[in-house]
Formats: structure tokens, C-alpha cells, sequence
């Protein structure tokens, strides 16, 4: 068996991009949560996957959504990211917002949107895998560095030198 917190590091070696993933309960308020989790998976049809705990406080409506909305953050957005982060029902007061397919809430200042109607689910062991198609899509004009995670804390893009080129 492969000890947990060894794991933890070695995937926390892959830097991600961080989103915060919306959706709504079965009473129809709003649910949201940060997420490192999430991919693309198909150009045609288009689709994209992420994953939740289920130990997440907002898991059984993210279970149960038939639509939810990716949104890409920029390195200018960490509070964002924390806000969402944490256990709380209170996330999106004060939040400018529109309402996406489905009646999701779509955060106003995030420019790259993924708005999905859940097309699978799948088991992933102490997490579910969320498979969306993606119906719109909201991109910038001009778009800033991304939110990166990595080692377990955020990240900035760094200028990579050109090794080939030396």
C-alpha cells in the first residue's frame, strides 16, 4: 500500500491550474468549490472532466447537478480561489454573477468560462469524476497569467529558457 502523505507530494509535483466549479443544489442555491481537478478530454464532442471529494461539504450537489461551470482563474485571482476554498455557505455574497445554463451561477470577473451539462459520472475511488459537455464557453480578449498550484501552495509562470536553444 502506498503511504497517503508520500502521495500527496508526488502528485503535488504536477503543477495545475486552479478553477473554481459552480452549480446548484436541489434546492436550487447556489454550491461552489475550488478545483485543481479539472481537464479536457474530448475536442469533438466537446467535453471536460473534474473531480470532487466526497468528503467535500457541497459534494451531494455536485453528485446530483445536471449542469455546472468551470471557471479558469487568473494569477490575480487567489482570494477568489481561497474564498471557495473553504467550507462555507456563504461563498457568493457580494459576488457579481449571471445566471448560465441551467440557472448555474457564472462569476462576472472570471473571463475563461466552461458552462456543462454533466454527461457522466464516474467512480474515482475517495473522489467522483464529474464528465461535462460543454455547451458555451466565455473566453478574454486579452488573458492574464494563470493561478497555478503546485508543491501544495499557489504558483507563478516563470520564463522557461530555451535549453535547445542554450
Amino acid at each position: 500500500m502506498i503511504d497517503p502523505a508520500k502521495l500527496r507530494r508526488a502528485f503535488g509535483q504536477f503543477a495545475t491550474g486552479v478553477t473554481i466549479v459552480t452549480a446548484l443544489d436541489a434546492e436550487g442555491a447556489p454550491v461552489g468549490v475550488t478545483a485543481s481537478s479539472f481537464n479536457t478530454v474530448s475536442l469533438q464532442p466537446a467535453l471536460v472532466l473534474w473531480s470532487i471529494a466526497r468528503s467535500a461539504y457541497s459534494f451531494a450537489a455536485f453528485a446530483s447537478a445536471p449542469h455546472f461551470a468551470v471557471h479558469v482563474l487568473d494569477a490575480s485571482q487567489r482570494r477568489l480561489s481561497d474564498r471557495f476554498a473553504r467550507a462555507s455557505s456563504d461563498k457568493f455574497a457580494g459576488l457579481s454573477m449571471r445566471k448560465g445554463e441551467g440557472g448555474v451561477p457564472l462569476l462576472e470577473t472570471v473571463s475563461t468560462v466552461f458552462e456543462c451539462e454533466t454527461a457522466h459520472r464516474y467512480d474515482g475511488g475517495d473522489h467522483l469524476i464529474l464528465v461535462g459537455k460543454v455547451l458555451n464557453l466565455r473566453l478574454p480578449e486579452a488573458p492574464g497569467e494563470p493561478l497555478l498550484f503546485h508543491r501544495g501552495r499557489y504558483a507563478a509562470v516563470e520564463a522557461a529558457e530555451d535549453v535547445l536553444n542554450g
